[in-house]
Order: structure tokens, then sequence, then C-alpha cells
């Protein structure tokens, strides 16, 4: 769902984040009033703020979070929009602005962004959360000093695999550490799905992955970042970049035709292109009808609420690049929480005292980690560790420094999904050869940096 001062390599940021999570201080909080009362003595205005944001797996949960607050806040109104998953929330968010029906709230994702939205971005250096980000964490939205952006979460993603359907098989995935591994549990699943020896225990199993072709973020930005992540050190690093060398192109071509070629449409990969997030995670594999898919931590929430049993049988996979790095997986920040300067005061006050809110009372915190399953972003959540089954597995990646940052973030704007992934859509489809993907890719980001 993107220039600053050089940081340390993100990597290194990224590996620190979690056992700074374990075992950083944080200053208490302040008690919140009771539920439904305002601070004696104190009438103010009503106001009303507008949250336009991308995250689908905690629509349901952030208008609950929002009710909390609004209980304690009777003056304020908050108005939630998602728009996410299949579709492409930052066209959806330029629509919504030129429309005249700006947000107050909204979402931006790194470098890239920051410069797109520069004009409408609050300065946020003064809120109480920015002492308490991790190391980092805060780098990709600073810009000479000023802080225009609070971290959604820490995230990691790779290939999330059915611990119960491996077992089935006599596949230890806690073993597969590089390509090779990977290439041949993929191998042993798909002659054991398509020989009829899972059938008994999984009925609904018909191939080893799904790939969501469609979803040209998954493609285009994640699974493309596996093999940038090598050749930029950071998101700042490719922001700065005029050219891409694609040093790693072959390396991605391997992990895209291993999805594809042991998909339910190995044979017509141009119907992969029909296939959507829902398809894939909700129709996929929380029913267990695939056995491993390229997703992340965020989707627990959304198999929980399908088959809670499945959700907590997951585990991921590192996403290897074959050759240069082989055993890790890709931990960044996904999104940052953006407040529009271009609101009344009363407007952006309670917008960020929301935010506020919702990362440093124990109430909202409760929300973050228990409710909305992320990993903090911030210091003062030790006592809340993540509790399911995708959020402990990222936390073990970043524990053992097995992770590579995240560098999507400073793509040009639209490269990732409507170039790169648009073009590897093409290549499923059988009208273009990998060269030309790599080729034309190239061709329009150094065009696109002009």
């Amino acid at each position: 769902m993107k220039k600053s001062k050089r940081i340390m390599a993100i990597g290194m940021m990224l590996i620190f984040i979690l056992s700074t999570f374990l075992l950083a201080a944080c200053t208490p909080q302040q008690p919140a009033p009771p539920a439904g009362t305002e601070p004696q003595g104190e009438e103010k205005e009503p106001v009303t703020i507008d949250i336009f944001q991308f995250k689908v797996e905690i629509a349901k949960e952030l208008e609950e979070a929002a009710k909390a607050y609004m209980s304690e806040n009777q003056h304020v109104t908050i108005n939630i929009q998602t728009v996410g998953g299949g579709d492409d929330y930052g066209a959806a968010l330029r629509a919504k602005i030129q429309s005249g029906a700006e947000p107050d709230i909204f979402n931006i994702g790194g470098p890239q962004d920051v410069e797109d939205w520069k004009s409408r971005l609050e300065d946020l250096s003064d809120q109480p959360w920015v002492n308490q980000a991790l190391e980092g964490v805060l780098s990709g939205v600073t810009v000479d000093g000023k802080t225009y952006a609070l971290p959604f979460a820490v995230e990691g993603y790779g290939f999330v695999y059915n611990k119960a359907i491996f077992e089935a098989a006599g596949i230890d995935g806690s073993k597969i550490t590089d390509y090779a591994g990977l290439e041949a549990a993929v191998k042993t699943l798909d002659d054991k799905i398509k020989a009829g020896e899972l059938k008994e225990k999984f009925p609904n199993l018909v191939a080893v992955f799904d790939l969501p072709a469609r979803e040209t973020w998954v493609t285009g930005l994640h699974a493309s970042n596996t093999a940038l992540s090598q050749e930029f050190a950071s998101s700042l690093d490719a922001f700065a970049a005029k050219t891409v060398e694609f040093k790693h192109a072959e390396a991605l071509k391997n992990l895209i035709d291993l999805q594809a070629n042991y998909s339910p449409n190995a044979k017509t990969k141009a119907k992969l292109n029909a296939v959507d997030y829902a398809t894939q995670v909700d129709e996929g594999i929380a029913i267990e009808r695939v056995a491993i898919i390229q997703q992340g931590n965020w989707i627990y929430n959304g198999v929980k609420s399908v088959d809670e049993e499945v959700a907590n049988n997951l585990d991921i996979l590192p996403m290897p690049i074959k050759g240069v790095k082989e055993d890790s997986i890709p931990l960044g920040v996904p999104m940052y929480w953006a407040v529009n300067d271009k609101g009344t005061d009363a407007e952006k006050a309670a917008a960020k005292d929301f935010l506020n809110w919702l990362y440093t009372s124990e109430k909202g915190k409760d929300y973050i980690v228990n409710k909305f399953f992320f990993i903090p972003p911030l210091k003062g959540f030790e006592n809340l560790e993540p509790k399911d089954s995708l959020g402990q597995a990222v936390k073990r990646y970043a524990e053992a420094g097995k992770t590579m940052p995240w560098v999507f973030m400073g793509y040009p704007t639209g490269w990732g999904m409507d170039v790169l992934g648009v073009e590897i859509q093409k290549y499923l489809s059988g009208e273009i050869k990998w060269e030309d993907v790599v080729k034309n890719s190239k061709a329009q980001w150094e065009e696109m940096r002009k």
C-alpha cells in the first residue's frame, strides 16, 4: 500500500527492532479517563475526523478501536474508510483528494510517498510517540530532521505454509533454508498431492501454491523486493537510484516460476492473472486448498476468521534468492499513518490524539497487539509479545538476524505495481519472455527517474 540523512543499513536496523521491542523501557503513560467521560472542567467543540486507510485485515478491529476512543472522547466522531486488498490504495487516495473529500488521516509508504504527498503532510516531530520509535523505523518518513508519519507496525513476509500438510507429507519446514530445499519440498508435496496420498486428511488440497498475479503488489513489490534488496541496501538507496541493474532477475524468475508451475493453473498460467488476494488467502490456504502462499504475518487474522486451527498451524519459509541470500525473509514497515495538514486545527489535534491513544494508551496497545496482531514499531510493548503463529515466526527470523530490508518503498511511484507487476502478468500469459520483463522494467525505472 515513499530524502533524509543516510542511516545504518536497514538490514541491521531490522534485526535490532524486535530485540529492542523485548528489552527497551518506556515512560509510563498517564491513565486515560474512564470510558464515556471527558476531563472535568473542559467542554470541547465537536469535531469529526475521517480516516482513509488501506489495511483490510484490520478494518473491523480498527472500527472497534475508534469506538473505544470515542467513548473516552465524546466530542470526537471518527469515520473510517478502508480501501485495500485487491484495490490500488495509492490511486484511490489520489482520487479521494482530487474529489475534495480529503481525509484527516491517511497512509503513506516511505520516501517516495513523502515526496509525492509532502504538501499535505503535517509535521509530527513533536508527538510523544516519536521518542518511543524503535531504531530506524522513522528513517523513511523523516526529512531534514522532521518526522511526517507514524509507522503502522513491523511486518515480515515469505512463503507462509501449513505445517500440518508438511508433516503429513513427511517434510520438516524448519529445515528449509535455501532454494534447493524449498524446491525439493515443493516437488515432494506435488507428487503426493497428485498421487492422492494427502486426500484423506486434506480433502480440499489441490496444489502446492496459489499465485495471485492479479495483485501486482504481491509480484511487483513484495516478490521483486527479495531480488532488489540484494542490490539496494535500503529504501533510501532505491529512492536515490536513477537506474536499476536487476542483478538478480533470474533468481526472481525462479521464485515466480516455482509458484506458477506448482499452482492449480500450472498448465494455463494466464489464468493466474485473475487470481486475487481473497482466492489465495481466504479461499486458498485458509481452507487448505493449497499448502503454501507468498504472504506475511498480516494474514493471520483473516485466516483465523475462517479456521482458527489452520491459522495456528501456519509458519513462514524463507524467500531464497538463489546463490545470494537464501535463508531470510523481508522485514520492514508496511505503511505509515500521516495527518493531513490541510485540516482545521481542531481536526489535526483530534487526529494526532487518536493516533497517540492507539499506540501509547494501555487500551490502544491491546488493540495493536491482540486485535490487529501487529508487531509494534514502538517501545513500551514489552509485556505484549505477539501471540499469533505468524507474528512469532517473524520474531524468530528477526532475532536470528535472518532478514532482508524492504526497499520497494523507494521504487519510482507506480513502478512496482504498474510496470513490473504488469510485465510479470504479460510473462505469465505468454505475451513476452522474461528477458523482456527485465528490459522493459529497467527502461521504465530510468524514464521515471528523469
